[in-house]
């Protein structure tokens, strides 16, 4: 075996590495593809000589063909269940200005003030919010396809029920029990990929998944547009197609994830046995696995224990609040500005929409190089974002608003895709892992029941004070981010260096034995030597 025997790399300082036969001197421990690897390594910690013979069974151009199939497989289905989640929020916010002026709008046949449908968010997010932990926790239990399956079921079938409803009583109830029917779609798919794929390639996957689900923007003004014109076809209001043409796609898109959506790596048909070992031994040795027991109180209580579950939390809290309402009124506020007529409205929506696909590409590409840290990129978003709501404060003029409007929201859509791989970096096992990420994702969400509560009717047209409230907000976001910075500094920037090393490797057709370590809870022990497994 070709392994080059080197002391272990600290994220503060590297050491002298050993000569070896391979002239590789990065401070990890390499092995050449196809070769075994030995029974034992004294200084590997907790080597495991079955996983890294799996981790050195493929060459480099074996395992790009083998991810690039994981990837057809899995990231396609999972991108259209979230551009139908993303559809369902931007149409409820469509749907408050369809029509508007007319008996056919849904404000007026339902009878409702601005205030009271601004309430439609907070009773969809109470339950999203109860149930995403929970729904996380039963996952694994019933596997993602099945229990995707049964999310995108139920939500269609509420989505229907939107259509009979002749009152505002109806709408609530309508839109609470959708929020408890979607509860554990979001948080559900970034615990899959992570059975499937290593924390430092969730970037390159989170920006085909996001680019696909902020499709929905473009889809949506175009059905809005569309419907505001068909109303009153078959006794319909605009509104009622938009919500029934969801609920039929999603139904039938429910049904297609049950036959088509992969489990895990040691179910899928299509993969050889040494190809789902070698999946496996590829992730880091805290990564959740099928193998695992569906339940372990401990490693909940252990998760609740960790600050960096509370610091995310309020990462997602923060920014949530402060930026979902400006996302809720959009559509409302673009047609405040009276630039045209309320259906072409819909349409000055969609240049936000692509402006979002191309700041999430660009910044997803550079973001998977691993050569900045990744906090640098979604504090960037947020001075972005701090200084349009400024211009959005000031209302310098309406082509200003505008502008401000589309940077912003578009800089918005881009923060989620830049901030989950850091996230998951820090989660550990199956039951840890899902807790953690369905707690982070529900209790970080209750922007959305909060955030549309700050633009109430008092304050339009131009809400200033809602703006200025989303700014302090946003920038409490900030300064959570820096000191979330700080407490994970020594994972993230591990991450990043183990990656560089694997890309560097892999021109070599090396493999790299090592894993990121997590300790950033503990005290730095400068005498510690044990590799970094």
């Amino acid at each position: 075996m070709a392994t080059v025997k080197t002391p272990a790399i600290t994220s503060a300082e590297a050491t002298e590495t050993a000569s070896s036969s391979s002239g590789v001197d990065d401070g990890f421990h390499h092995v050449r593809r196809g070769e075994v690897a030995g029974d034992d390594d004294d200084s590997i910690g907790g080597y495991d000589a079955e996983r890294m013979r799996a981790r050195t069974s493929l060459t480099v151009e074996e395992e790009k063909k083998l991810i690039r199939r994981i990837d057809w497989h899995l990231m396609p289905l999972c991108s259209i269940i979230f551009m139908f989640k993303n559809l369902d929020s931007d149409n409820v916010s469509n749907a408050r200005i369809m029509n508007r002026g007319t008996s056919q709008n849904i404000m007026t046949q339902l009878g409702m003030t601005s205030d009271e449908y601004a309430l439609i968010t907070a009773l969809y997010y109470i339950p999203y919010i109860i149930g995403e932990a929970p729904s996380n926790l039963l996952l694994k239990r019933f596997s993602p396809s099945h229990w995707q399956s049964r999310i995108m079921v139920t939500w269609g079938i509420m989505l229907a029920c939107h259509v009979a409803v002749k009152n505002k009583e109806g709408l609530y109830a309508t839109r609470f029990f959708l929020g408890l029917a979607e509860a554990g779609m979001f948080p559900g798919i970034i615990l899959q990929m992570t059975y499937w794929y290593r924390p430092d390639e969730m970037s390159l996957r989170l920006l085909y998944f996001y680019v696909c689900g902020n499709l929905s923007g473009i889809f949506g003004g175009i059905l809005a547009f569309a419907f505001d014109h068909a109303s009153g076809a078959g006794g319909l209001s605009g509104w009622q197609w938009l919500f029934l043409t969801e609920a039929i796609a999603t139904i039938l898109m429910g049904v297609a994830v049950w036959f088509l959506l992969p489990d895990f790596p040691q179910t899928a048909s299509w993969l050889t046995d040494k190809e789902k070992a070698f999946i496996q031994a590829r992730l880091p040795a805290n990564a959740p696995r099928a193998a695992e027991q569906d339940f372990k109180l401990s490693e909940i209580i252990s998760s609740l224990k960790d600050k960096r579950l509370w610091l995310f939390t309020f990462i997602w809290a923060f920014f949530t609040v402060g930026t979902s309402g400006v996302r809720f009124y959009q559509s409302t506020v673009i047609a405040d500005l009276g630039f045209t007529t309320i259906a072409q409205a819909q349409l000055l929506n969609l240049p936000i929409t692509v402006l979002g696909l191309v700041v999430i590409g660009v910044t997803g590409v550079f973001a998977d190089n691993g050569r900045l840290p990744r906090p640098l990129y979604p504090l960037t978003f947020l001075v972005i974002i701090l200084a349009c709501y400024g211009v959005l404060v000031a209302y310098p003029s309406s082509g200003a608003v505008y502008a401000a409007t589309m940077i912003g929201n578009a800089v918005t859509s881009a923060w989620y895709p830049m901030m989950w791989p850091w996230r998951v970096q820090t989660t550990s096992q199956a039951t840890g892992s899902a807790f953690s990420i369905g707690f982070v994702n529900s209790y970080g969400q209750i922007g959305g029941a909060i955030g549309p509560q700050i633009f109430r009717s008092a304050y339009a047209p131009r809400y200033r004070v809602s703006f200025a409230s989303a700014m302090a907000l946003v920038a409490c976001c900030a300064l959570t981010t820096l000191a979330t910075w700080w407490v994970t500094r020594r994972t993230e920037s591990d991450t990043r260096r183990l990656k560089l090393a694997r890309i560097e490797a892999a021109k070599r057709d090396h493999a790299i034995l090592d894993d990121v370590v997590d300790h950033d809870l503990k005290k730095k022990d400068r005498s510690d030597t044990s590799a970094r497994v």
